[in-house]
C-alpha cells in the first residue's frame, strides 16, 4: 500500500486512489461509500539505518557484497537517512551504526565497545578513466574529471557528497567481519543450550557439530539458511499443521487454477481481484482471491503475503473466521481459495437499513470479540478491523476475512508492531503518533465499527487525512439520544486514547469486555460455539447467488488481466513463494 495521496493501478490498470477517497471521512449521512486500508512504506531498522524497499533508476552496486543489484522492480534496499543501497539479502549483515542517525541502538554500542572500529579513510580527489560506482550509495560516479574520492589506503570509491557519510571502516571487509560474527553467535548459543560435559575436552576431531573461529570460510550457506523468511519456517509450520489434521498420514491432494471455475468478480483492489469460483465436478463454490506477483515483489508485501497465508491456515480454530481451501500460484498470481460467504459484507448490509439496532449490534460485537480474542491469543494483531472486512454466512453468523493487514508473533517477548497501516477512519491515535502498538489499536477499531452500527456514520470526520488524523487525536466523538447509556459507556472505553486503559485490554478500569454492562446477560460460552441464533438472516436464493455484493463488480467479466511485460515476469526469484502452496484436509474430508 502507499502512503500520502499517491494513486495506484487496479487490476485493469484503472487509476485507484488509495488515501483521498479512503481518508475523507463520511461527513453526510450514512455510510456511502467503502473506505480502502493504506500501508506505509515498510523500514527495516538495522544499526540505525532505515532500511526501505527501492528501486533504482540506474545501474546500482550493493555497498556490502559489491555486487549488482539485478531485477526490474525494487531491486533492493536504500537507507533513508544515509543512502547506503544493498541487496535485501545483505541489509542485515550491516554491522556499522547508521552516519546519518542520531539514535544508538545497545547493539550498536555494544559493537562499538566490543570491537572498536573506528578507522577513517583517507580520501583525495581522483579522476577515473573507466566507469566507477560509489561503494556507498552504489551508483555511478559521473563527470569527466575529479568524478568523485578514493581512499589512498584500501582504494574504495565514493561520490563527493557521500564522502562524509561512509563509515570508518578503512581495510575492513564488513561481509566477511559480519558472517564471522555471526558464526560465532551461532556457536555461542548452540553450545549454550547443550548440557556441559564436566570434566571432558573435546580437541578439535574433524566430527564438531561447530566449526572453530579458524574454520569460517564455508559458512555462508548456513547463513543465508538462517536469515530468509519464508522458505524453511513456513515448511515445518505446513508439516505441523497437516499432522495435527491428518495424522500424518501423508500428503493431501493439491489444487490449481484447472481445477476451478471462473464465474463472477466479488471486489478488487490495487492488489488483484476476489472471485466467486466452482470446483470443477463438485458444485461447490467458494471465493478466489488472485493477488498479482509483480504488484507483492513492487511493495515488498511477500512476508505479509506469507503471514495471511498463516492465519487462514490457523482460522480453522475458530468458527469466526473465513476458511481456508486450498492456496497455490501460477507464473502470473498467487491464489487463495476460501470458504465463499455468500451473505456479503456488514458495509453492504448497512447501506441498505442506515443502520443496525442494539441488538444486532450486540450479536455482531460478541462474535466479533470472540474472534479479535482468538487472534490476540495466538499473538496475532488483525490491524484493519471495519465493516468491509466482516462478511455474513448463509445463516447471519460474522466471520472476519482479509488478513493482509495481520501482524503476528506479538506476544511480549518479541516487542510491539510500528508499521503505519490499516483504514484512515479506523486507525488508532498511538499508530497515527508513530508509536510502538500492541492489539490495543484493534479495540479501538472495534469501537469506531460499533459506532458505525449504532449511529449509522463514522464518529471522527475530516476532509483530508491531516483534518480526519486531527479530529482522531483530539475530538471528542458525539453519542446521539438513540443510543443507550451502556453502549454509549462501552463505546466511551473503548475510544480510550490511552492503550493500556482501553476497553479490552488487562489494565482497563471497567474491567474485561465481557463484563461490561452493554454485554449484560451474554452467554460467552453459546456464542463461542454459534448456537445464539442470528438476528438476521440474508436473503440468499442459492448456493452460488452473488447478489449481496455489489453489482458494479458482479457484472464485470470473471477474468484474469494478464501481466504484459513478460521481462518482469522473467526477473521475478523462482524461490521468492516457495511452499506457498496449501490444500486444507478438513475441506476434502
Amino acid at each position: 500500500m502507499s502512503s500520502g495521496s499517491s494513486k495506484r493501478m487496479d487490476e485493469d490498470d484503472n487509476p485507484v486512489e488509495d488515501t483521498a477517497m479512503a481518508t475523507r471521512s463520511t461527513s453526510g449521512p450514512g455510510l456511502q461509500r467503502r473506505r480502502g486500508a493504506i500501508k506505509h512504506a515498510r523500514v527495516h531498522e538495522i544499526r540505525g539505518h532505515q532500511f526501505v524497499a527501492t528501486f533504482f533508476r540506474q545501474p546500482t552496486f550493493c555497498s556490502l557484497c559489491s555486487d549488482f543489484m539485478w531485477g526490474l522492480n525494487k531491486q533492493g534496499y536504500q537507507c533513508q537517512l544515509c543512502s547506503t543501497a544493498v541487496h535485501k539479502k545483505c541489509h542485515e549483515k550491516i554491522i556499522m551504526h547508521c552516519p546519518g542517525s542520531a539514535k544508538n541502538t545497545k547493539e550498536t554500542i555494544a559493537l562499538k565497545e566490543r570491537f572498536k572500529v573506528d578507522i577513517p579513510h583517507r580520501f583525495k580527489t581522483y579522476n577515473y578513466k573507466s566507469p566507477t560506482f560509489c561503494d556507498h550509495c552504489g551508483s555511478m560516479l559521473y563527470g569527466l574529471f575529479k568524478q568523485g574520492l578514493r581512499c589512498e589506503v584500501c582504494g574504495v570509491n565514493c561520490h563527493h557528497k557521500c564522502e562524509k557519510l561512509m563509515s570508518n571502516l578503512c581495510g575492513v571487509n564488513q561481509k566477511q567481519l559480519s558472517e564471522a560474527l555471526y558464526e560465532i553467535k551461532r556457536g555461542t548459543v548452540a553450545s549454550s543450550s547443550c548440557p556441559p560435559n564436566i570434566g571432558t575436552l573435546h580437541i578439535g576431531n574433524g566430527d564438531s557439530k561447530h566449526p572453530s573461529n579458524g574454520s569460517l570460510p564455508n559458512k555462508l550457506k548456513n547463513f543465508f539458511k538462517t536469515q530468509q523468511y519464508s522458505m524453511e519456517n513456513h515448511a515445518e509450520h505446513d508439516e505441523y499443521m497437516n499432522n495435527i489434521w491428518t495424522g500424518g498420514d501423508g500428503p493431501v491432494k493439491k489444487f490449481g487454477l484447472q481445477h476451478f471455475n471462473l464465474m463472477k468478480v466479488l471486489g478488487k483492489g490495487s492488489f488483484g481481484k476476489v472471485m466467486l469460483v466452482e470446483l470443477k465436478g463438485k458444485n461447490e463454490y467458494y471465493a478466489m482471491k488472485c493477488l498479482k506477483k509483480d504488484v507483492i515483489l513492487e511493495d515488498d508485501d511477500t512476508e505479509c503475503t506469507y503471514i495471511e497465508r498463516r492465519v487462514l491456515i490457523l482460522a480453522s480454530q475458530c468458527p469466526f473466521l473465513c476458511q481456508l481451501f486450498c492456496s497455490f500460484q501460477t507464473n502470473e498470481y498467487l491464489f487463495f481459495v476460501m470458504e465463499y460467504l455468500n451473505g456479503g459484507d456488514l458495509m453492504h448490509h448497512i447501506q441498505q437499513v442506515k443502520k443496525f439496532d442494539e441488538n444486532r449490534t450486540r450479536f455482531y460485537a460478541c462474535e466479533i470479540i470472540v474472534a479479535l480474542q482468538f487472534l490476540h491469543a495466538n499473538n496475532i494483531i488483525y490491524r484493519d478491523l471495519k465493516l468491509d472486512n466482516i462478511l455474513l454466512d448463509s445463516e447471519g453468523h460474522v466471520k472476519l476475512a482479509d488478513f493482509g493487514m495481520a501482524k503476528t508473533e506479538m506476544n511480549r517477548e518479541n516487542g510491539m508492531a510500528s508499521t503505519f497501516c490499516g483504514t484512515p477512519d479506523y486507525i488508532s491515535p498511538e499508530i497515527i503518533k508513530g508509536q510502538l502498538y500492541n492489539e490495543a489499536v484493534d479495540f479501538w477499531s472495534f469501537g469506531v465499527l460499533m459506532y458505525e452500527m449504532l449511529v449509522g456514520q463514522s464518529p471522527f470526520h475530516g476532509e483530508g487525512e491531516d483534518e480526519l488524523f486531527d479530529s482522531i487525536l483530539n475530538e471528542r466523538p458525539y453519542f446521539p439520544k438513540t443510543i443507550s447509556k451502556e453502549a454509549a459507556k462501552c463505546l466511551s472505553a473503548l475510544f480510550d486514547r490511552n492503550p493500556n486503559t482501553r476497553l479490552g485490554m488487562p489494565e482497563c478500569p471497567d474491567g474485561p469486555i465481557r463484563q461490561h454492562s452493554f454485554f449484560r446477560g451474554v452467554d460467552w460460552k453459546r456464542f463461542e460455539t454459534r448456537q445464539v441464533p442470528p438476528p438476521f438472516k440474508p436473503n440468499i436464493k442459492s448456493s452460488s447467488d452473488a447478489s449481496n455484493f455489489d453489482e458494479d463488480f458482479t457484472n464485470e467479466k470473471a477474468a484474469l488481466t494478464p501481466v504484459h511485460d513478460k521481462s518482469l515476469l522473467a526477473s521475478i526469484d523462482p524461490e521468492a513463494f516457495l511452499n506457498f502452496s496449501y490444500t486444507n484436509p478438513q475441506f476434502l474430508s
